[in-house]
């Protein structure tokens, strides 16, 4: 079965959150959004900016095609 972008983006939102051991709590304050926010986020109900997007792989140290499963 193939899974839609927004699966993609946050089953793998969820593993990187789930990596660097922050809570969300932290993640949200440190890139400018809500708690519930990046729950919603993780849920696939909303994706981020472009500029929270950024912000996220900052934040997490990953790259913007891990999370969206680009392939080189």
């Amino acid at each position: 079965m193939n899974r839609s972008l927004d699966e993609i983006i946050s089953f793998n939102l969820k593993q990187e959150i789930e990596r660097c051991g922050k809570s969300k709590t932290e993640i949200a304050r440190a890139i400018g959004v809500s708690n519930p926010t990046i729950s919603q986020y993780l849920s696939g109900r909303i994706q981020p900016t472009l500029a929270t997007f950024s912000k996220l792989c900052n934040f997490l140290n990953c790259s913007a095609d891990d999370i969206l499963n680009i392939k080189k």
